[in-house]
């Protein structure tokens, strides 16, 4: 009997938006997947990449059973040696000291609830606070910022897209990538809405976007030079008040907020006139733009918004910390058409407040950093992997995350990975960095599991449309896949250390998996698990939100119910001049002068819209281009010595790649842009990106404890000074298209 087609919906998580999505799935394979038009907040929107998921789930190259680097070679093992072999590895290294275990989590771990969770679990169990995660690479700036702000790290205020009268974007193109930190469906609809009710469009970019070309109005600005944009807004908005008396409402924020005081004095130097100097945005051009911003704030609410080319270009915590101070003192937070505070299915605020969650206040042995999110910056990895002491990390978990494409010094961090005596690779391809692995267990896909939301809309409530969702899963595992809850569990079981710490914990889980097992199902009952988070948070059960396939409205955003009532700082008040951002920001002086003395190139990244950070270029689709390339304006491309299509070298710091050039008028003369998350060439598992000869962009970003921001920790991963030059000789100890020193693993062999 032939199997018939079913049709099921479900939701996409590989990025923010969250998609709703129909799937047609027949003989355990799905045949066809289209946007849900009946979704209660999506709306019959999705994107290629979504649309597309299952073609690159459904690759051969998918990993399906356990594996374990014997020599040069992966050689297939079973679960049992697997587990055992890595937990009695994790013992070893803890009887000399915990902190010797750490974990890297992707950003692809923070789309599914439980990974997470789990993942943490374990690292509890073992007792080590040697946590780094992807967010050190594009967004805990933001973190690090709210915190000191707004006392807990993921309390993120967002735009209130749909009724704002202003919106100022800079450093982030939404038509591309989606919004960062908010739940957006179909960003170029939205973003013409705005216009077609009389608001304003803004995009400060040293690139003319794709977003830019479908609302608003665009404005050039040098690379990493964001800083001084914020400081000269917040000046002219402070001289505006000064002058006028109309844009403050002081006893409110009085009552609201403290260290107002201080911010005159910080604003004071920059006025438009001098930061025009390196912004590159002219002094008449930036009064103008904040007098929009004003009038809008005056009839009806006027927001600002960042996102990774702010975040990623040096001084991301700075610019973050000012952008919320803007939003405050004129009124615009925690207003209707300004921005929003999300509310979740908990007070996840308050929650972490409580117990402290997310909430560490340790620093990191290498370069003394503050804990942000209970994390350590990626940017030190290499060194917390190369500098003796008892605690130094010879056991490392890679969870949801290929850091050796997306981190700031891949290169060197590549020598890190493979001087550690284990490195354990938790992932659903045999990517850059599971090549280098001791071992790789293989993950099941979003498609394989039953979910909810996320952490941000579940906990966060951050959607322009709050609702919420569950999905059972669309297809079966393969061969020996598994979640990555039960694998965490198992690792917990095989060390002989109880899951976060708890006997009582472990011990209930423990019978869980028994249980399933008696059913034929080697894996945590997930759906129980995410079902009893439903019904802990007050939101019915699994089952019951599961008849719902498009999704169940939540109650609307209420603005006014954030100041006073969800601000979790000791005094339940806004801290508008935290000390940590403000002597960082008396430090800017030397930037600024750097900044004025400096010229030359400034690198930029930037995003392909068929391609997703660095996993989806083993579907030929979207690998077609088999290369990325440098865009140029023509005025750098003449100034250079080069044409359209040939080769040249880019060389920073740290490194030189070579790749061809292209020409893009869109950009500011004296930028070059370098699309990230190309470079397969060491993945010899995967069949299609490893043939593609792009170039890792990251070469060129610097890591270790001095190019790190203080307060975010984070890399700076854009707006890198760099040369270029036609390509000429060899290229010494970099890249230009095939490994430099050949793979070190052979590919797997099955057995």
């Amino acid at each position: 009997m032939l199997d018939r087609m079913e049709h099921r919906t479900t939701f996409c998580r590989i990025c923010e938006a969250l998609c709703g999505l129909e799937v047609d799935v027949e003989g355990g394979e799905v045949r066809a997947i289209r946007p849900d038009t009946a979704h209660v907040a999506t709306g019959g929107f999705a994107c290629v990449k979504g649309l597309r998921q299952h073609e690159i789930f459904g690759s051969s190259d998918r990993l399906r059973f356990p594996l374990k680097r014997v020599g040069d070679q992966h050689v297939r093992i079973g679960w049992d040696q697997a587990l055992s072999e890595i937990g009695a590895k994790v013992g070893a290294e803890r009887a000399i000291h915990p902190d010797r275990v750490a974990m890297y989590v992707g950003t692809a771990a923070g789309f599914g609830v439980l990974h997470p969770i789990f993942a943490q679990g374990f690292m509890t169990a073992v007792g080590s606070k040697s946590m780094f995660s992807s967010a050190t690479q594009d967004c805990a700036n933001k973190f690090a910022a709210a915190r000191h702000m707004y006392g807990f790290p993921f309390t993120q205020p967002f735009p209130d897209v749909d009724h704002t009268r202003c919106l100022i974007v800079v450093g982030a193109n939404p038509a591309v990538s989606k919004w960062s930190f908010l739940q957006v469906s179909n960003p170029i609809e939205r973003l013409r809405a705005i216009e077609r009710r009389g608001g304003k469009v803004f995009f400060v970019d040293p690139r003319r976007t794709e977003s830019t070309k479908v609302a608003g109005e665009h404005l050039f600005i040098r690379p990493g030079t964001d800083v001084f944009f914020y400081l000269s807004f917040l000046h002219v908005v402070l001289e505006h008040e000064r002058l006028h008396g109309d844009v403050i409402d002081h006893a409110r924020l009085a009552r609201f907020t403290r260290g107002f005081e201080s911010l005159a004095a910080l604003a004071a130097p920059w006025s438009p006139e001098r930061t025009a100097e390196v912004t590159q945005i002219e002094a008449d051009t930036l009064r103008r733009l904040v007098g929009e911003y004003l009038r809008a704030t005056n009839d009806g609410g006027a927001a600002l918004y960042s996102s990774t080319g702010v975040n990623m270009g040096g001084q991301g915590a700075l610019c973050f910390w000012i952008q919320e101070v803007i939003g405050a003192i004129t009124g615009n937070l925690d207003r209707r058409g300004g921005t929003l505070v999300g509310e979740g299915v908990i007070d996840f605020p308050a929650f972490g407040k409580r117990t402290g969650a997310l909430l560490r206040n340790d620093r990191s042995r290498i370069g003394g950093f503050l804990s942000n999110n209970d994390t350590f910056p990626g940017g030190i990895l290499a060194d917390e992997i190369f500098t003796p002491g008892d605690q130094q990390i010879r056991t490392l978990f890679v969870t949801g995350g290929n850091p050796l494409l997306t981190m700031a010094g891949a290169g060197r961090l590549r020598d890190a990975f493979r001087s550690l005596d284990c490195l354990v690779v938790l992932d659903i391809f045999p990517s850059e960095t599971a090549q280098e692995a001791d071992y790789v267990l293989p993950c099941t896909s979003p498609l394989q599991r039953p979910d909810l939301p996320f952490v941000f809309p579940l906990m966060l409530g951050l959607q322009s449309k709050p609702y919420l969702q569950a999905t059972e899963r669309v297809l079966a595992p393969e061969g020996e896949q598994r979640d990555e809850a039960t694998i965490y569990f198992d690792l917990c079981a095989a060390a002989g250390i109880p899951f976060f710490g708890s006997r009582i914990a472990h011990a209930l889980m423990a019978g869980a998996r028994r249980a399933n097992r008696l059913r034929g199902i080697d894996a945590l009952p997930q759906r129980l698990l995410l079902d009893l988070l439903l019904r802990a948070t007050g939101q019915g059960s699994f089952a019951a939100l599961a008849k719902l396939p498009h999704g169940r409205r939540r109650p609307p955003h209420r603005p006014g119910s954030f100041l006073g009532r969800r601000v979790v700082t000791d005094d339940a008040r806004v801290d508008l001049a935290p000390t940590p951002l403000l002597e960082q920001a008396n430090e800017l002086s030397k930037l600024f002068e750097s900044e004025r003395m400096g010229g030359g190139l400034r690198l930029i990244t930037k995003r392909q819209i068929k391609t997703h950070n660095s996993w989806t270029h083993n579907h030929p689709a979207f690998s077609s281009a088999q290369t990325n390339h440098l865009y140029m304006h023509s005025t750098d491309m003449a100034q250079t010595g080069v044409e359209d299509g040939t080769l040249v070298d880019v060389t920073s710091a740290t490194a030189t790649v070579r790749l061809p050039v292209r020409r893009s008028d869109d950009l500011m003369p004296g930028t070059v842009a370098l699309p990230h998350g190309w470079g397969h060439q060491h993945a010899r598992g995967l069949s299609v990106a490893s043939r593609t000869r792009g170039v890792n962009v990251n070469l060129l970003a610097a890591d270790g404890p001095d190019a790190l921001e203080r307060t975010s920790g984070m890399a700076r991963l854009t707006g890198i000074d760099v040369r270029v030059a036609p390509a000429a000789g060899p290229l010494a100890h970099t890249w230009s298209g095939l490994p430099e020193d050949g793979p070190r693993r052979l590919p797997v062999v099955a057995r």
